[in-house]
């Protein structure tokens, strides 16, 4: 479903599944996977991506170099940028950075994502936050600048790990995670 308001340019590669509100600008060189869902007043620059089942809420631009995997749900208004240093009068095309947000990860409304970083998978950044370095999975992140105050699961819920084990549950699904103390990553617990 593409509203009438909406501009899909051609060279655009859109599933047919998609659902692309009013006022969207879709530019050439941009893919939008199945399932996704696209708010109103978003724009996608040539060379961004959505993988499937993407949320794009209200108001929001993927610049060129901007990268979703599947599932990732991107909140009103939040913010991708793509050049570290603009100036209007300086083009600085070539030194375009690309921001990749990997599988399942959430962004809250208002956030900025400053380019060049990498959001990890099922990681969480809080509403308002400026993120200028990479998130790690299942890390939520929040503030200005992001620091993470803690982890999530696959589902969205905060975490509390056990001081000595470093395991901890969803509260949703049951499923179990572990902190690695070598490596300071959470990974999920396979089921034996």
């Amino acid at each position: 479903m593409i509203h009438p308001s909406a501009v899909v340019e051609q060279g655009a590669v859109v599933a047919d599944d998609a659902i692309i509100w009013h006022f969207c600008h879709i530019m050439p060189q941009t893919e939008i996977g199945s399932g996704c869902s696209l708010g109103q007043n978003v724009v996608m620059m040539p060379g961004s991506r959505l993988g499937r089942g993407c949320r794009v809420q209200n108001n929001v631009s993927l610049y060129t170099g901007v990268v979703c995997q599947d599932d990732v749900f991107l909140g009103p208004s939040c913010v991708f940028t793509n050049v570290i240093n603009p100036r209007a009068f300086i083009s600085r095309k070539h030194e375009y950075k690309s921001t990749l947000v990997q599988q399942g990860a959430s962004i809250g409304a208002n956030a900025t994502i400053v380019c060049g970083v990498t959001i990890g998978a099922y990681a969480m950044v809080g509403a308002g936050a400026v993120v200028t370095r990479d998130v790690a999975d299942y890390a939520l992140v929040y503030g200005s600048p992001a620091r993470q105050h803690g982890w999530v699961s696959r589902l969205g819920h905060r975490l509390e790990l056990d001081p000595v084990t470093k395991e901890g549950t969803c509260p949703e699904s049951g499923e179990r995670y572990r902190l690695d103390p070598q490596t300071s990553r959470l990974m999920p617990m396979r089921e034996d």
